[in-house]
């Protein structure tokens, strides 16, 4: 019998993009569909959708008329959009005009150490909640290490690592890194160092896709 194909996947993203949240659990699904071809492993990179945003962010209708040029009705509708995508694969978005959009340095950086932790997808799929479902200002210090705990890691070693320079450094080489890779919207998918599939793909897309790569990379 044929041993599992290994598969790895980074994830390049955002703590505050929905399609990433969404296309993550599109890509799970796939995962579990394809669990008798290929082993997978997971790792997510950062990426800042509105890096010079102070602590307290920004409301999303602002953010998105100043980015995108969208109306107040073209926001409500995309909010709507992704909060249909979201009820079908168990995600809760409570968008409203109201919510508003944060800065995600400082949680990179903790996603950096929770890397080193094993529980980098634990933190991510934690701090999903806490920005869409809850609403939080993921930039402030003590909703970031509530997730940390929510994901069943260390607050403590969390608070440590949320001041050391070192993952300061990490993020930033990261940020430069993929930006060097032409990767200008999230989420991104590189599968095995070699191969891109950009955006929130249906699942589907992902098996079919995934397919292809076992099989190039088996040739």
């Amino acid at each position: 019998m044929k041993p599992p194909a290994q598969l790895r996947i980074d994830i390049v993203s955002d703590v505050v993009c929905p399609w990433c949240a969404v296309g993550y659990k599109q890509l799970e699904q796939a995962i579990r569909l394809m669990a008798d071809k290929a082993e997978f492993g997971i790792r997510w990179h950062p990426f800042q959708l509105a890096p010079n945003l102070p602590l307290e962010g920004q409301s999303i209708a602002d953010y998105g008329r100043e980015r995108y040029g969208a109306t107040p009705e073209q926001s409500a509708a995309n909010r709507t959009r992704i909060r249909d995508a979201g009820a079908s694969l168990g995600l809760e978005f409570n968008y409203s005009a109201d919510s508003r959009i944060y800065n995600t340095r400082t949680a990179h950086k903790l996603l950096t150490w929770a890397g080193e932790k094993g529980g980098q997808t634990a933190l991510k799929l934690a701090l999903f909640y806490a920005y869409f479902t809850d609403q939080l200002n993921i930039a402030d210090e003590d909703v970031l290490l509530d997730s940390v705990e929510k994901a069943g890691l260390d607050r403590a070693a969390a608070a440590l690592a949320l001041k050391d320079p070192h993952y300061d450094k990490v993020v930033d080489a990261e940020l430069h890194h993929w930006q060097m890779q032409n990767i200008t919207g999230v989420p991104a998918f590189i599968v095995n160092g070699k191969y891109m599939i950009p955006g929130a793909q249906d699942v589907e897309t992902f098996v079919r896709v995934l397919d292809r790569i076992i099989e190039k990379e088996a040739a």
